[in-house]
């Protein structure tokens, strides 16, 4: 048992249309969802980049002398991580701003 298709997509119209009353809820919608679009490409961007940066530190350790005396398993940790990290709030941070801009230039189209 459930609310049929029709119904529900009638509630759901409704809704929405109450829920964005004013220009002020509309750009809090508007960041949200370039928060969410952020987070969602610096994921994307970070298991990458977590991927491309362990290869070639796991078989750099098992393969060059030098790294397999001097890189223990931390370093090896850190060494992935940081890739992913800076990975991850570089994408995030270009894909807001770019996100924000595309807002703010759509919000000039229409006021002019």
């Amino acid at each position: 048992m459930g609310i049929p298709s029709e119904m529900r997509d009638a509630w759901v119209n409704t809704r929405k249309s109450f829920l964005i009353a004013s220009p002020d809820e509309q750009r809090a919608l508007n960041a949200k969802n370039c928060t969410q679009e952020g987070v969602r490409a610096g994921v994307k961007a970070a298991s990458i980049a977590a991927v491309v940066s362990a290869v070639p530190t796991l078989v750099g350790v098992r393969v060059i002398p030098w790294a397999k005396a001097n890189l223990n398993y931390t370093a090896q940790a850190l060494i992935i991580s940081g890739a992913s990290i800076a990975s991850y709030f570089i994408t995030a941070d270009k894909t807001i701003l770019e996100c924000a801009r595309r807002n703010s230039i759509d919000n000039l189209k229409k006021t002019a």
